[in-house]
């Protein structure tokens, strides 16, 4: 049996019906705006991704500045 056959990805029916909610509610002038802004929010969360995933530069330092004064 499968499982996803309640849940798969929508088809073009369902991708065009919310579309056309989207505008309903928000307006066509309202529309690039929205998706402006959407774009600068993910681009924003993946920055914030990256930034978690690499270790912060200052902690090195003080790291170094405590080996440093331990000798």
């Amino acid at each position: 049996m499968n499982t996803l056959g309640l849940m798969g990805m929508p088809g073009h029916t369902e991708i065009i019906l919310i579309v056309f909610i989207i505008v309903l509610l928000f307006g066509a002038k309202k529309l690039p705006e929205l998706s402006r802004s959407l774009g600068k929010s993910l681009g924003e969360f993946k920055k914030g991704q990256r930034e978690g995933t690499e270790p912060d530069k200052e902690d090195d330092v003080e790291k170094k500045e405590i080996e440093e004064s331990k000798d």
